[in-house]
């Protein structure tokens, strides 16, 4: 019979890399028209009705690409829209927290230490998190559409801060900078699927119908889409954040979030003013490396583990397990001097991913990953430097099966 464990891995790792794939689809299309609009030459004698134009160079080909504000004299029959690598990377990567987080949640979205919740509890906290959030941010975009966006930039900043807040007060670090990342990509494609193509649709239809469209919604879509580029990211930093404890395990993983917020602004207003020609904001480098040395002392102010030493209801099953013993002192001899709250292996400096075998519980706790990496895969212990031999990931195979009927 198949292992239902290692076809979860594989599906995870499916979805993983349709989520990459569709990401990077998102990422260079909202980059590149970002660049193109900010970099477009409006002092030319362009056609009628042409707010600006570019040539450009690729691959063997050159292209030459104009602007209108509102449309050309005969609309075009084929238009491209630009909505799919949106929807399909948010699919991708609500189907990743699902597979992950929600069918995993009592491994790695509860932490006892943090917040004690059953799993129904964190499930729902989490998606109604998601929906609320877009519901505030909407609101607050409707209030300040003709105020100054700057301005709204901050109250933006300050949702995300709170949010951060929270997520850090309700589940484990990891899960916590995750969530924060899923809550910001969800803003982000609700701002296409439920904004920006709507208002696009619309000025389409007034055109065919031979109406003047309002240049209202050309203002709104400018709106949400200069949002989007400033939030990606940040939004890439906090979905790699659960690779790295040094960001989601630190008792400041909240300002760390926070401040990757004001990186990716710093960043992002040095690409834009550059494309937009109006010269290189130097200072914006030295600001991010100032709130990258920030980020990395505030990780060293506090102790970097990940989870309580409380037994989870899974952990007791696999703690309750035949095998368990002799499991127990093969992952301490041969995982602790690594995963430790102080590492003693040369060169490590904190427990990898935040994971710590010192006590029954937590090895319990991870039962999982210690059966998909040292049992039915060698990736760890890495090169297998502490030799763990066959015959003791055969026992951790025969443990973990043991307690899952396998």
């Amino acid at each position: 019979m198949y292992d239902w464990v290692l076809l979860l891995e594989w599906l995870e790792f499916a979805v993983r890399w349709v989520h990459v794939i569709t990401a990077v689809a998102w990422i260079g299309s909202s980059f590149y028209f970002i660049a193109l609009d900010l970099g477009l030459h409006r002092d030319r004698n362009l056609a009628t009705g042409a707010d600006g134009e570019e040539w450009q160079v690729h691959g063997g080909g050159f292209y030459h690409v104009q602007k209108y504000l509102i449309a050309p004299d005969q609309m075009p029959s084929d238009l491209i829209w630009f909505k799919w690598e949106s929807y399909s990377t948010w699919l991708s990567g609500f189907a990743m927290l699902v597979l992950v987080y929600y069918l995993g949640a009592e491994f790695y979205l509860i932490d006892p230490a943090v917040l004690d919740l059953s799993t129904w509890q964190a499930v729902g906290i989490s998606a109604a998190s998601l929906a609320l959030g877009w519901i505030i941010y909407n609101t607050l975009c409707k209030w300040f559409v003709n105020a100054n966006q700057s301005l709204l930039m901050v109250a933006l900043f300050g949702v995300l801060v709170g949010m951060a807040l929270f997520y850090t007060n309700v589940f484990s670090g990891r899960a916590a900078l995750l969530h924060l990342g899923a809550f910001t990509a969800t803003l982000m494609s609700a701002n296409v699927f439920f904004i920006i193509m709507p208002n696009q649709r619309i000025v389409v239809a007034d055109l065919q119908a031979g109406r003047t469209p309002d240049a209202k919604y050309g203002k709104i879509a400018k709106q949400r889409s200069t949002h989007n580029n400033y939030l990606t990211l940040p939004v890439i930093f906090l979905m790699l954040s659960n690779h790295y404890p040094l960001a989601f395990a630190s008792e400041y993983n909240w300002a760390i979030a926070a401040l990757v917020f004001l990186m990716g602004v710093t960043i992002r207003h040095y690409f834009n003013t550059k494309h937009a020609r109006k010269g290189n904001a130097h200072w914006t480098w030295g600001a991010t490396v100032v709130l990258f040395l920030v980020v990395a002392w505030l990780s060293s102010l506090s102790p970097v583990t990940e989870r309580s030493d409380a037994m989870t209801p899974a952990g007791e099953r696999f703690a309750a397990a035949e095998g368990f013993e002799g499991v127990h002192d093969i992952v301490l001899g041969r995982c602790s001097m690594c995963h430790a709250a102080e590492p003693v292996y040369d060169g490590v400096l904190w427990a990898p991913k935040g994971v710590v075998f010192e006590t029954a519980s937590q090895i319990a706790n991870q039962a999982r990953q210690i059966y998909v990496q040292s049992g039915i895969t060698h990736a760890m212990p890495p090169a297998n430097l502490s030799y763990m031999e066959p015959e003791e990931r055969a026992a951790i195979v025969a443990w973990y099966k043991s307690a899952t009927n396998g």
